[in-house]
């Protein structure tokens, strides 16, 4: 899939784009390239990778023109790039539009110009039923994604929708440790929290899975794991071996008590991919998509939220053990 391939990765300094360009290494491309704005990120991870095959181009998906000389000869393209906290989205509102919105515009954009050959954009459950401004906005992206396969070009987009990720910069399990080992008490915002969660390698696995198997204007979305905020504070306790206080300090403005992988409304042009992946097909007709999945069963629930099928604490522990925050 990606043997002698040009891949260009935006925001490929996070988390998310050092765990693909670590999988993506070994998979022979001719060349990666890293789209950020951070030069200190940049230089670290070339320091850290020391292979020929990686390139790195500063520029923000904001620059339309930088973004589109990043693209020349590229085959694949993985749209990292965004502005992801809800608290920074909810005060800087211009900015995470800029970011999230008109920069995945300028993909597409940039994309076509170039005839990349496959577009992969990263979206959020936070998109689905949208109650802050970041989700808002990766919702209006997924929209665009999907819109972008029908104006008569040959490059395909695809979307892929996930819940939290263990391990990527401000995750809550860094932020847990954190305050057990050194503030003697963990901040929750509500107890009954619930949230998706997965592991950045197995994130990265499925990401794969659905570059290979999509042929463009589909939303896969990862049917990930569930739990309690609280359990999960309770299972970093336990594997500290330190027992800490639990503040409640209130829900922050645009969070939710649950999220939500997928809606009442998009229930209803869902399919089961397999055990690992659901299926949006859009209401716009896009020729060939739903003829392409006609074999496939259509989902047989209306929404799908954390706050069913929670692990249990031994389930939490052997998930955040695979991540490689507990041994």
């Amino acid at each position: 899939m990606f043997n002698d391939r040009r891949i260009l990765v935006t925001g490929g300094t996070g988390s998310w784009g050092y765990e693909l360009i670590k999988q993506l290494l070994p998979m022979n491309p001719a060349e990666v390239i890293v789209y950020s704005r951070s030069e200190s990120s940049q230089v670290a991870m070339s320091r850290a990778f020391e292979d020929p095959r990686l390139t790195f181009r500063i520029g923000d998906v904001r620059d339309r023109e930088a973004l589109s000389k990043a693209c020349i000869g590229v085959d694949i393209l993985f749209h990292l790039a965004a502005l992801k906290h809800v608290p920074v989205c909810e005060d800087q509102p211009y900015e995470a539009l800029k970011t999230n919105v008109i920069g995945t515009q300028n993909v597409i954009e940039a994309a076509i110009e170039n005839k990349v050959g496959r577009v992969i954009n990263i979206s959020t459950d936070k998109a689905a039923n949208p109650s802050n401004f970041y989700g808002m906005t990766k919702a209006i992206g997924e929209k665009l994604i999907v819109y972008a396969n029908l104006l008569h070009t040959d490059t395909k987009f695809v979307c892929v929708r996930g819940g939290n990720v263990l391990g990527t910069n401000g995750s809550v399990v860094h932020l847990f440790l954190n305050q057990i080992k050194h503030k003697d008490q963990i901040g929750l915002t509500d107890r009954e929290m619930t949230r998706f969660f997965m592991t950045l390698e197995d994130a990265i696995r499925l990401l794969f899975k659905a570059t290979a198997q999509s042929i463009g204007g589909e939303i896969f979305v990862m049917t990930m794991p569930t739990c309690r905020i609280v359990d999960l504070a309770d299972v970093l306790m336990d594997a500290l071996g330190k027992r800490v206080e639990m503040i409640e300090t209130g829900v922050r403005p645009g969070e939710k008590i649950h999220e939500i992988l997928l809606t009442e409304y998009e229930s209803l042009s869902t399919i089961v991919f397999d055990d690992q992946y659901l299926v949006i097909l859009p209401t716009l007709d896009i020729p060939g998509l739903r003829s392409h999945y006609e074999g496939y069963s259509p989902v047989d629930f209306e929404s799908f939220s954390s706050s069913q099928c929670l692990m249990d604490k031994t389930q939490i522990r052997e998930m955040l053990e695979r991540g490689g925050f507990l041994t």
